[in-house]
Formats: C-alpha cells, structure tokens, sequence
C-alpha cells in the first residue's frame, strides 16, 4: 500500500506533468466550486484527505458509530418505507387519496393536516373559514380520523402524522379511533411530528409559549413510552429548518441540538434514556447535490451515537440510532417548466437512499403551483420505486463509503456541525438559543446567502436563471380542492356537538383544564378522555391557551 509520502509524491508529479499543462490551455470554467452550504470542493481528493481510522470513523453497518447504516443489512434485507405526504379537503378526500396511494405501492400513511387543525381551532372558527381542508385534511374530532382511516387496516399499517401544537389531540383521535374498531394501542406503530423546538425557529406553527409547549411535548414522549411502545412519539424535524433557508450544515447541528433538548428534558423526569431514546426518530431534507447530502445523512447519524453514548450514557445499540424519514426539497421546487421537478426529486430521493433512509417522501412535480393532483403523486411513487428495483442502489450497503470526497465531505459537516452545537451548548441549550434569536438568525442569513447566489447565477437553476424558456406556456394540470366541502364540514361538527354527552365533554375539559395548571400532571390521559367524549381540537386548545395563554414572537422592529 502507498504510503502518505508516496502519494504526495506522486501527486506533485501528477500536477506538473499531467495538470498545470492541462489548465495552462484549457482553464476551468469559474475560479470556486462549492457546495450549497458554502464548503469549497477542491479539485481532486486522494488518501491524503481522511482522516482517523476506519473502525472509528466509518465502521460496519448496524454497529457504533453507524456512519455507514444503522441496519447490518440495510436495503437487502428490507426497503424503505414508501410514503407520501397527502390529505387534503374532507376526511372522506383523503381517504380516497390514500387508498389509491397504497394500491400504487405506498407502504405506509403520511398524514397531512389543514391550518386550522394544526394551530387548534375548529372549522367554524372565524379565522378558519377560509383554510378549512386547504392545504391538508380538516380534523376536528376522532370521528373524523375513523373516516381517514376506513377500510385501512391500523393493525398493520404504520401512519406518520405531521402535527405539533396539537400533536396529543391528533394522536388521541388515532387511539380512539383503533379501540373503537377493538384494536389496542400497545400494537399502534407509526409517528407523530410533535417538534415544538424547530416551530419557533423555522415553521412557526405553534400555540402556546416555549416551556408550556416543551413540556406538552415532552407529555407525549413520556406516556408513549409507557403505553404505546411500538409508536414514535416525536420525529426531530430538519426539513422545515432547511426548507425555511438554512444549509446542511445548519440543518444537521440545529436537528441534534433540538434533539438533545428533548432528551434532557425527558430525562429530567426520572425516565431512564434507554426506555424512550429508542423511539426517538429524526426528519432530514433531501436536496439535490448528493454527494452534499449523502455526506450530511452520515455525519448526522456518527453524531447522534456520539451523542447519546458519551453525553447521556446510553447502553442500549437501538437508543444510539438516528432513525430518520426524508422528504424531498420542496423549496428547491419550481414552478417553471415544472416537469423537470421529476429530475430534481429523483436525484433528492437517490441521495436519501443512498445515505440510509428509513422513510422516503418524494414530493410531486406539480408542488411549486399547487397541491399535488392524482397523477403528480403517482409518479412521485415511481420515482421510488425505480430507485428501489432498478438503480441497483439498494443491492450494497452504504456504497459510497470509501470515496475519499464523501468521506472527507462528512468529515467536513461534522467539524462545522459540532462548532454550532457547542456555541448553542454554551447558550444553555437550544431553548435559550432560541429565545436569544439565534437558530433565526443564522437561518435567515443563509437564506440570504442562497438567494443571492441564485440571483447572481452562481448557482443554478435550471428554468429560472439558466436555460430559461421565456415563451414557455404551463400545460400542468393544477389541483384544486373543492370549496364545498367546508359546508359539509360544517354540517358534520354541529352534529358531533348535538350527539355528546354534555356533562361527561363538559367534565373532560376541566380535568385537562386541572392538569395544564400542574406542571407535574401529563396531559395526555385527559386529552385522551376528552377526545372520547367528543371534545374537539379547537375546544381542548381553548381549555390551553385558558391557562397558558399564545405566543407572540418579539417584534424585531
């Protein structure tokens, strides 16, 4: 084997006599290449550019530090799960929808809910009116989730469901809705989103303050983790970090220091981390320079052991895992000739796969104009499917490993990662980094940062600042939901209210009102009772925001 030496010899030979000749007549074609996160690429990497050993850098599939899978088979022995995002209109809509999903191959549910079910108001609310089943399935009592959920087999199907400030009602509809069909929630599998954190740096979608919204999530951690064990009860979400314009760099530090808060604070409970940290899954983008993005999936995943072992003393291999689901970059979506979108989401899913995703959505072409139509969300089906049994990428583990860009790249994010972890460690925590504005504000910088080099042309965009069609016409077939579905809404609430026991709804919401003004009480098995007895998302969030009041961000005017 060469030695260091050698190989710095022969590369000096090689760039005298094959290189500067090269350049001298044939120059480059701009002076710096990098990444979207800003690391420059140099032009060649050798042996020279690793660095420590293999057993403590890169490692063996479904052992420390998992850089390379955290599965000893990975792909050969089971695929990804198929999901795509989808849920739109009326319960009966997304029913519709699903079943057509899972008879084109989708494999597991993902849920999305309308704006008014996430931030806690009821489809007759006046600031709901005119959002009610818009951009995700209007869900305002557990009869509505047993209309999702009709003629699907919850004992077998594993149902991600994207809700945070309402992630206990939305959970406690899907219990209720299992126990009325005779299923117990101890064989429930699936995940709720339930990150709070990433809602004050990036999304925005939140309710309550900062500590009473934590310790409702933590509420939910906690009584999963004794009473629903095959559920993931928080999935740590990078996407919407990333979506909102941070690069992978910060996508990757931001994630593991809102994970590391919600391992704390559970942990502060007297819980042993390796009863919950198991169940703690992760929320990755998936944009489209791969080798960028391959390289942050690894270096998150080395992180996250490091993280759990040498910082909160796991003993368990599966407490040590990042689990994670990647959603394909939506904001790198356009809306010009968007056809082309299908070659962006496929090289996007092609870097998730190869970097070891558990969960794979691949967005639908159509995204940039509008809810994906019937059509775009098959397609984005294939484009995984195509991936999973004809790109060959699934037949070896981890098969970039070993390339000295990649495993140099890795090394690079996680340097740069661990400088922002341990700036917001001497913070107090990402709690106090994010009252202090400082997640936002790199955030927003980047964001800037991104922009500007797309409007330079330093980096391209096909379609939008480079081979664009001036004269191009759209031909898409743009979705869009049925506006009377809200009467129908509508109709079906009042009937729900008129059908209830108004004593037992009326019992209910003092005993989640009682329990919010102990900090000690875990909300969930009185949520889950009010759910029962016909309290819907809106009245529950009233009964909260009674004795924790709204959040409205500081001003920075």
């Amino acid at each position: 084997m060469d030695t260091d030496e050698k190989i710095k010899e022969s590369l000096q030979k090689w760039e005298e006599r094959v290189l500067n000749p090269w350049l001298a007549k044939r120059p480059e074609r701009k002076k710096a290449f990098t990444t979207p996160s800003g690391i420059e690429v140099r032009r060649l990497y050798t042996p020279l550019d690793l660095k420590g050993t293999y057993g403590e850098k890169i490692g063996f599939p479904g052992d420390y530090p998992f850089t390379r899978g955290i599965y000893p088979t990975m792909y050969r022995g089971r695929l990804w799960t198929i999901r795509q995002y989808a849920g739109f209109g009326s319960a009966e809509d997304t029913n519709a929808r699903f079943r057509k999903l899972l008879q084109a191959g989708q494999t597991g549910l993902s849920m999305a809910f309308d704006l008014p079910t996430q931030l806690g108001l009821d489809p007759d609310h006046v600031l709901a009116f005119t959002e009610v089943g818009g951009v995700g399935v209007s869900m305002f009592h557990w009869k509505e989730m047993d209309l999702v959920m009709s003629g699907i087999p919850m004992d077998k199907v594993t149902t991600s469901m994207t809700i945070n400030a309402t992630a206990i009602e939305l959970l406690s509809m899907y219990v209720a809705t299992a126990e009325s069909r005779g299923i117990s929630m101890n064989v429930l599998d699936g995940t709720v989103q339930n990150d709070i954190l990433k809602e004050y740096i990036a999304r925005k979608n939140f309710i309550y303050p900062p500590e009473p919204s934590l310790r409702y999530a933590i509420d939910l951690i906690e009584y999963s983790a004794k009473n629903i064990p095959k559920w993931y009860p928080i999935s740590i979400s990078g996407y919407h970090i990333r979506e909102a314009g941070a690069d992978a760099v910060l996508e990757v530090a931001f994630t593991l220091a809102d994970g590391i808060e919600y391992v704390r604070k559970t942990a502060e409970r007297g819980i042993p981390v390796d009863d919950f940290a198991p169940k703690l899954s992760f929320f990755f983008a998936g944009y489209t320079n791969i080798f960028e993005e391959v390289a942050k999936f690894r270096a998150a995943r080395r992180m996250w052991a490091k993280i759990m072992k040498e910082w909160f003393n796991a003993k368990k291999p599966d407490s040590m895992m990042l689990r994670f689901h990647t959603q394909t970059g939506g904001a790198e979506l356009t809306a010009q000739q968007p056809e082309i979108n299908i070659i962006r989401t496929t090289l996007q899913a092609l870097a998730a796969v190869l970097g070891g995703t558990q969960s794979l959505h691949v967005n639908s072409y159509d995204e940039a104009l509008a809810l994906p139509s019937e059509k775009a969300a098959k397609i984005a089906i294939r484009v995984q499917q195509i991936i999973a049994y004809e790109s060959g990428a699934t037949d070896t583990i981890d098969p970039l490993a070993g390339s000295y860009y990649i495993e140099w790249l890795t090394d690079e994010i996680e340097e740069r990662a661990w400088k922002i972890i341990d700036q917001i460690e001497k913070m107090g925590g990402m709690m106090k980094a994010i009252e202090r504005g400082y997640p936002q504000a790199e955030i927003a910088n980047s964001a800037y940062r991104i922009q500007k080099m797309i409007e330079t042309g330093d980096m391209v965009k096909v379609g939008v600042n480079m081979f664009y069609e001036p004269d191009w016409i759209g031909t898409t077939e743009v979705f869009r939901v049925n506006p009377q579905i809200r009467d129908r809404i509508m109709e079906r609430l009042k009937k729900y209210r008129s059908e209830r026991d108004e004593i037992k709804w009326r019992d209910s919401l003092n005993a989640v009102r009682k329990a919010a003004e102990k900090e000690k009480e875990n909300l969930f098995p009185h949520i889950l009772n009010a759910i029962k007895v016909g309290a819907t998302v809106g009245e529950i969030s009233s009964t909260l925001r009674e004795v924790w009041g709204e959040y409205r961000e500081p001003s920075v005017f």
